[in-house]
């Protein structure tokens, strides 16, 4: 007679938060998210109000993309062949003093040094501040080094290879937490105490932020596997090993378009100020809307977590957000817009957490600096080319057929996807398990 099966093991929902220096991570990424946040709805309200031009939204964007995009790769590798923590402490140090800088540019002592920065472009008809985006852009290249290093560190902190589902989704749960509270801090923060006290609590969060990296206790590289490989061919490996795996490359192509098009956070300044005749604490509620839908399904990932059809899921979720973004275009009602733009969140969050977790599930411990280094170029840097691109099409057709129009083409490439990578729309594996 055949011993009877032993019962699986009860889903522990907080196992990852029972580690202390995972919890020192995620409350340092936390602060650092709505640091972020903040300084993003201050710094785009400042633009819009100096400029009043969708163009230079756009180039915010554009500011942080490009010197982040050029040095991603190289980040990479220096993210597997340098302890992540040397990285992260000085990246974080960076932008912190970047916030310093903001802050200082925002005393009413400096103001002609922003007015003497106002350079009419008549090519584009806009009108950029260019010690702003100046700081964006060294901002820009800080974060080309975190992104594949924070990437890489958080498995590093995880004893159990088990705990890495886990891990992934309070990661993405936390950090969209930070999400909610930073735009509608920013927001009510700049509409009733000013500017330069909004980037003053920018900066003392960020300082907390990079005390409790500091706090973190370093990890030795994980075991190369096979011969050491030289600069270029380090660089390389990791857009070779996307390229060589039709289900990541799948997924992050369908985010990467899906930002690139079906994105309208760059043009909120707009609808808030213009379409939906509110103000900067309505702005800051409309930027936070995505997030308090994210976390929110998040949250109900980390107690349900996705067992089966993890593929169709994710390309229904990232149809659905699509179709949202349309709706956000045509609503002329301050709730129905915050409403959708919280559906995208909802829709998001899944696609993120599904193709974060194939990345880490497929990538070895050793090459995952340089994977996220093209994740990030796939992904994260498609946000900030997003904005420009919105701003650009924006200034061409308009504010609403923008928007629409990225929303459509989300839509279709959702369905390109699904006609062409018959193994991510087959995918039966759940959150980390395959």
């Amino acid at each position: 007679m055949p011993a009877p099966e032993t019962p699986a093991a009860p889903h522990d929902p907080y196992a990852a938060l029972r580690l202390p220096d995972f919890r020192r991570f995620i409350l340092a990424r936390v602060l650092f998210t709505v640091a972020t946040q903040i300084q993003g709805v201050v710094v785009a309200w400042q633009i819009f109000k100096l400029t009043n031009d969708p163009l230079a939204l756009g180039l915010i964007g554009l500011a942080e993309a490009i010197p982040s995009i050029t040095v991603s790769l190289y980040a990479g590798h220096v993210a597997d062949s340098v302890r992540r923590k040397r990285i992260i402490v000085p990246a974080v140090l960076v932008l912190f003093l970047c916030a310093v800088v903001l802050y200082w540019l925002s005393h009413p002592s400096q103001a002609q040094v922003l007015a003497a920065g106002k350079v009419h472009l008549s090519a584009f008809n806009a009108t950029v501040v260019w010690p702003l985006y100046l700081v964006i852009f060294v901002s820009g290249i800080a974060r080309g080094f975190l992104s594949p290093a924070v990437f890489s560190f958080m498995p590093q902190l995880l004893p159990d290879r088990s705990l890495l589902p886990n891990a992934i989704t309070w990661n993405s749960t936390t950090w969209q937490g930070g999400a909610v509270l930073g735009p509608a801090i920013g927001g009510l923060l700049f509409a009733h105490l000013g500017i330069e006290f909004a980037y003053g609590v920018d900066v003392v969060m960020e300082g907390l932020a990079l005390l409790l990296f500091i706090s973190i206790a370093s990890r030795e590289l994980p075991a190369i596997e096979g011969e050491k490989l030289g600069l270029g061919e380090s660089i390389l490996s990791g857009v070779k090993f996307i390229f060589g795996n039709q289900i990541v490359l799948a997924a992050l192509s369908l985010d990467m378009f899906a930002v690139l098009f079906g994105g309208a956070i760059a043009l909120l300044p707009i609808f808030a100020a213009d379409i939906l005749k509110a103000g900067p604490d309505a702005l800051g509620y409309l930027r936070a809307a995505p997030a308090v839908g994210s976390v929110m399904m998040a949250v109900f990932l980390t107690f349900s977590p996705l067992r089966r059809g993890a593929g169709r899921k994710m390309l229904w979720a990232v149809a659905g957000f699509g179709l949202a973004t349309i709706g956000f275009a045509l609503s002329r009602n301050v709730y129905l817009s915050f409403f959708l733009l919280f559906l995208t969140g909802v829709f998001d969050s899944v696609s993120v957490i599904v193709r974060q977790t194939l990345v880490h599930t497929f990538t070895p411990e050793y090459m995952k600096g340089r994977v996220s280094a093209v994740n990030s170029i796939f992904v994260g840097s498609s946000n900030e080319i997003g904005s420009f691109e919105s701003g650009a099409a924006a200034k061409l057709i308009g504010t609403v057929p923008s928007v629409v129009f990225g929303g459509l083409m989300t839509v279709a490439i959702v369905a390109f996807t699904a006609w062409r990578a018959d193994k991510l729309r087959t995918l039966e594996m759940g959150a980390g398990k395959k």
